[in-house]
Order: structure tokens, then C-alpha cells, then sequence
């Protein structure tokens, strides 16, 4: 294996486990903010189910990202290593401020600006990169609307309910928030898969691009101890700034996040789990009453999906400048 092809593997490795740091609290805030499980076991059990994730569903995710943006024949081993970095350095950032962003759009950004200094704008396929796009923005769009309706029909079939309803709501949540942990580690793990794959074929260590069992494992495993180390700090901006989150939120709002989250991984849609939970968790919210969800917060979280790619894009195109000295 080619030592430059080891050390993209390794980077690849810091940004997966970052991935699964930063991703964290879209997973277990709203388990943890309705009470119907402590932090250290919601983080466990969301681990456990991140590293199943990837082993069920296919690699339909990993296979758009390192095969159908740019040709894994043209780009360069330092392109890849700046992409890498960019969306590494920013998610430190978000994270250190608190900022719920996207790892999947700050990975998407670095790739543009990376690959559009190397090796020019042209490069990339404007199909793999259109399908990206569509996953990533309309997927905010989806989580919000259809986070409002599962409300609505919760709320219809739950009427005349009494209050220990909320109990059910708890316990309907280990479900829920399994089906949320399996559906990100299956799309978000995936991501690294694909870069890694790109990387085999970019260092001449494969002839062709495909996804080997040990890049599965190896991406599975950072995705799922990142997640068991958790991100704190982005719990509290998902689980209670929007607003006083009861079972019945935390409930229809993990239903959706699966939903949408797992349908766009098996269609290899890659797909920001920060803003499908977010927009799920105020869709739910706004069930209830429209003003009981600070939209403030929902502005300045936009801010940071707005940011991403351009900051992300423009931080890699200088640092594949740095790089290409070195490599």
C-alpha cells in the first residue's frame, strides 16, 4: 500500500471520527432533552447502532461520493488531502462555537474548491454533483414538512389520550432513535468509504474504484467511537434551544429524521443529518403552535449551512496550494 495512500487513510480516519463527534447531538439530543434515556446510555447505544449502520445498507452513498463528483483517475492525492482538512478545520470551529453545520456540505465544499484549483471547475461531473445538491437541499425542506405532519397524525391518533401517553412516547423512542443511529452511520459513514476508495484508485493501489471490506470496518469504527465521545456542546443547541422538546417531539421528529435519512442513503443520496434533524425538530415543534419554535435560532443555524461550502470550498483551494508543495 502506498504511503501516501496510508496517510489520506489516516486523515480520512480524524475526519470520520469528527464526523461521528460533531453528529452526535443530532442523534441523541432529543432522546436525551425528553428524558426518556440518560446521556451515557443514549450515547452508547447510538454508537453501537452507527458501526451496524454501514455493514446493512449498501455502500450506494459511498459510491456518489468518490466516483460520481470527479473522476477518482483525474483528481490528485493532495486535492484529496485538502478537501479532507478543510472540512476537518471546519468542523472544529462549528463545533468549538456550537455551530449544529454540516459535515456532509463542508466535505462537498472542499471538494469543489480542492479539485477547481488542481485541476479546474470542469472536472467535475455536473451530474454526481447536481444528484448532491438536490439530496442536500431538499432533505431540511422534507425533514421540516413532513416533521409538522407526523406531529398532526400523532396528535390525531393520540387524542383523548391521557397524559401517561408520554410514557409510550419514551419507550417508543429506543426504537426511533436506533432507526436514526442505523440511518446516519449508514449515509454519513459512507462518505469516508468513498473518499477512501477514491484515494485506491487516485495512488494507482486499485484499478478501478470500489469499496473493500476493511474501508467499511475502518469508517464504521471512527464513525461510531466519535459518537460515543459526543459533542456536548452541540447537544445543547438541539436539545433545548429551539424549544422545551416533550417525548412526543423527541418521537415524531427521530421518525422522520430515519425516514428521510435511510431513504437517501439506499438511493445514495449523501445527505446532512444536522439539517434534517433540525428542520424535523422544528416541523414538530411548529406543530404545536408556529411561534412556539425560536426561529432566531433556526436563522443563525442557517447562517452556518450557508457558510459551509463556500468557506469549506475556499479554505481547501488554499490548502491544496500548501499541500501540492508537499506531496
Amino acid at each position: 500500500m502506498p504511503f501516501l495512500l496510508i496517510v489520506i487513510i489516516a486523515i480520512a480516519m480524524v475526519f470520520d471520527f469528527l464526523n461521528g463527534f460533531h453528529d452526535s447531538s443530532n442523534i441523541v439530543a432529543t432522546m436525551i432533552s425528553s428524558r426518556a434515556m440518560s446521556p451515557r446510555v443514549a450515547m452508547g447505544i447510538t454508537a453501537v447502532a452507527e458501526f451496524s449502520g454501514p455493514f446493512l445498507f449498501g455502500v450506494a452513498v459511498a459510491t456518489t461520493i468518490g466516483s460520481e463528483v470527479v473522476d477518482p483517475e483525474v483528481i490528485s492525492s493532495a486535492a484529496i488531502v485538502a478537501a479532507l482538512s478543510s472540512a476537518i478545520v471546519w468542523n472544529l470551529v462549528t463545533w468549538f462555537f456550537g455551530w449544529p453545520s454540516s459535515t456532509s456540505h463542508a466535505l462537498v465544499g472542499g471538494l469543489i474548491g480542492a479539485v477547481g484549483v488542481a485541476e479546474g471547475l470542469s472536472t467535475i461531473q455536473l451530474a454526481g454533483m447536481e444528484k448532491i445538491l438536490i439530496a442536500l437541499f431538499i432533505s431540511p425542506v422534507l425533514g421540516l414538512v413532513i416533521g409538522y405532519l407526523v406531529l398532526k397524525v400523532i396528535y390525531f391518533l393520540a387524542r383523548g389520550a391521557s397524559p401517561s401517553v408520554n410514557k409510550v412516547f419514551k419507550r417508543s423512542q429506543l426504537v426511533t432513535s436506533l432507526a436514526l443511529a442505523l440511518s446516519h452511520g449508514t449515509n454519513d459513514a459512507q462518505k469516508t468509504m468513498g473518499i477512501i476508495a477514491m484515494a485506491m484508485v487516485t495512488t494507482g493501489y486499485a484499478a478501478e474504484f470500489h469499496v473493500p471490506w476493511w474501508a467499511i470496518l475502518l469508517s464504521a469504527s471512527a464513525i461510531a467511537l466519535g459518537t460515543a465521545v459526543g459533542g456536548w456542546r452541540l447537544i445543547r443547541t438541539l436539545g433545548g434551544r429551539f424549544y422545551k422538546i416533550r417525548p412526543v417531539h423527541a418521537f415524531g421528529s427521530q421518525l422522520t429524521s430515519a425516514g428521510i435519512i435511510l431513504g437517501a442513503a439506499l438511493l445514495g443520496g449523501p445527505v446532512s443529518t444536522t439539517q434534517v434533524v433540525s428542520s424535523a425538530i422544528m416541523g414538530a415543534g411548529a406543530a404545536d403552535r408556529v411561534s412556539k419554535v425560536r426561529w432566531t435560532v433556526a436563522r443563525d443555524i442557517a447562517v452556518a449551512w450557508v457558510l459551509t461550502i463556500p468557506v469549506s470550498a475556499l479554505l481547501a483551494a488554499g490548502l491544496y496550494l500548501l499541500v501540492d508543495l508537499i506531496v
